[in-house]
């Protein structure tokens, strides 16, 4: 069979411990739907739209930890792969693009569904490989062979990340009776590769010893990672010794270490000059990817520390907060034990610590007393569904307000098992829901997400398919527009803003959930708040539960910018 070669390629992965593939339709990507289709070692879905199921497939691999295939076919259909794709890129999630192409001379010779594929991803791939046209010659066996071992490698190789790989195909793209049924080579190759294990040098030790025993404030920030026992253990371990304060967002997965400052977003950005000059840092220890909070990142950009180390075991390293000194090609909980085992620092750093820690408690103070005068709205369910949510669930959390809104309120340490997840690489809204539905897919965990309107409807085809979703929760705050654009200084002013930026819609759950058969609950206000969250969480009777709290932009701005006035009013009294 002249496709032996490319149905190979689902032995191949399946030898590699890979088990999920995402489908999009297609006739020209026959040959590699097939061999996916037909090999009892794999589990593949298809899905229509292939923007959501880009991002289905990111969400099965975030789930899983194992690079997931996405199989497309040629024309714009790639294209529509590309948000997911630079999600996937900038968030380290494995994913295998494998594309169907026409063959080269046929390109750009007005024939059907054919564009321009070569590295049509740029540098939003780690990189982009090209399968041989014909399948016959002995070389391009070889080479198919040795190409789709080298991109499943580098996909799931620190730092994790995408890679293409386009394939074209001549025409007849089906098999026909006469060549039997689809098998596989049972000696085909497979080219494992091992990943060193880097350490601490002793003369890094010496140096981290030496710059150790001269700083007093000492402070550890942690970006968006998925949840690390080791990571969170030596953490824990290091607090205990030496009395580091350690701030993170919501999505660096800290939560379960204790005395985590977790309100940093709120005080940061109301505290007055002097508050933060007493919190500035002399040593910096930071792990993880992007932050949310914008104004730990300005207030560590103007009060800069005098050494700032990055853990981070490979790829680029961005110098997020202009100050970069050292960067420490391991793992976090191998550098974190290694400064446990040191002397600890002396009272100075204690205090330091515990300056942060009265900053936290006021800020949580304000929170509590602020939430508890109100009846409803946005920031109260949100904060309500944090408390009720269950052990071992998984957080989704949608960009633009639902992630800020849960980054106010973090985590406690007692939401042991949660794990949560945003799409911070590109923090688009385009895929949020899709992302935590391919979540649900491939696991039995309880999944919440919390979204807003526009990010809730413009993936509306995220359940556009007839597998059925398990275990997935949805708050969606519908204040019918987008309110980060009547919150943010320059669109909020403009007399177009309303119209033009703020995107008004009109829209509610209710049809949607008919249509697809999910339940449907709707938020009431007052008292009945926490019985609507309640119930949202433990008694949902479908799939699918939506939990619909819907406000306006006006009101909702007015209550974040009063919190933001209590805040800034605690530091007068």
């Amino acid at each position: 069979m002249r496709y032996q070669p490319i149905y190979d390629i689902a032995e191949v992965c399946v030898r590699k411990n890979i088990r999920q593939v995402v489908l999009c339709p297609g006739s020209r990507s026959a040959p590699l739907a097939l061999a996916f289709i037909r090999h009892p070692g794999i589990q593949a879905k298809i899905f229509s739209d292939e923007r959501s199921a880009g991002f289905i497939a990111l969400g099965m691999a975030q789930q899983s930890r194992r690079s997931v295939i996405v199989v497309c076919t040629s024309g714009t259909a790639v294209y529509n792969l590309a948000p997911a794709i630079a999600e996937a890129y900038f968030s380290q999630t494995p994913l295998v693009i494998l594309t169907a192409d026409r063959p080269a001379e046929w390109i750009a010779q007005l024939d059907g569904q054919t564009i321009f594929q070569t590295e049509i991803f740029g540098k939003h791939v780690k990189k982009y490989f090209q399968l041989p046209q014909d399948y016959e010659e002995a070389d391009s066996v070889w080479a198919i062979n040795r190409t789709v071992n080298e991109a499943l490698n580098l996909a799931s190789q620190l730092p994790c990340g995408p890679v293409h790989i386009n394939a074209p195909f001549r025409e007849p793209l089906y098999p026909s009776p006469a060549d039997g049924a689809i098998t596989y080579s049972k000696d085909v190759r497979i080219i494992e590769e091992h990943p060193s294990i880097p350490g601490l040098s002793d003369e890094t030790k010496e140096k981290l010893s030496r710059e150790w025993r001269n700083v007093h404030r000492i402070l550890v920030v942690g970006g968006q990672q998925d949840t690390e026992p080791a990571t969170i253990a030596a953490l824990s371990r290091l607090q205990k010794k030496s009395g580091v304060a350690v701030a993170a967002d919501i999505i660096s997965n800290l939560h379960e270490a204790n005395g985590v400052i977790r309100h940093a977003d709120l005080f940061m950005g109301q505290a007055p000059q002097g508050r933060k000059e007493a919190l500035q840092p002399d040593l910096l220890i930071t792990f993880g990817q992007s932050l949310i909070s914008k104004n730990l990142k300005i207030f560590l950009r103007k009060y800069p520390a005098r050494h700032h180390w990055h853990i981070q075991e490979a790829g680029p390293v961005a110098d997020t907060f202009t100050n970069l000194t050292a960067i420490l090609r391991t793992s976090p909980d191998t550098v974190l034990d290694f400064l446990s085992s040191l002397d600890a620092p002396d009272q100075r750093q204690r205090d330091y610590r515990a300056r942060w820690q009265a900053e936290e408690e006021r800020a949580g103070k304000v929170l509590d007393d602020f939430l508890g005068a109100r009846t409803g709205g946005e920031l109260r369910i949100v904060g309500s569904l944090l408390a009720n949510l269950p052990a071992n669930a998984n957080l989704h959390l949608a960009n633009s307000m639902s992630v800020r809104y849960a980054n106010f309120f973090g985590l406690s340490a007692g939401k042991t098992g949660v794990r949560v997840f945003s799409n911070r690489g590109t923090s688009g809204i385009d895929g949020c829901t899709s992302t935590a539905v391919g979540h649900s897919l491939v696991s039995a965990r309880q999944n919440f997400l919390i979204t807003g309107d526009l990010a809730f409807f413009y993936d509306r085809n995220a359940f556009w398919h007839h597998y059925p979703v398990q275990n997935l929760r949805i708050l969606l705050l519908n204040n019918h527009g987008g309110l980060i654009f009547d919150i943010l200084e320059g669109p909020s002013s403009l007399p177009e803003a309303r119209e033009y930026f703020i995107t008004r819609q009109m829209l509610n759950a209710k049809k949607l959930c008919e249509e697809f058969g999910f339940q449907y609950l709707r938020a009431e206000g007052g008292g009945q708040l926490e019985d609507s969250v309640g119930k949202f969480v433990g008694e949902g009777k479908s799939e699918v539960s939506v939990l619909e709290l819907e406000t306006d932009t006006a009101t909702s701005k007015n209550v974040f910018e009063e919190l933001k006035m209590k805040i800034k009013k605690s530091y007068e009294s």
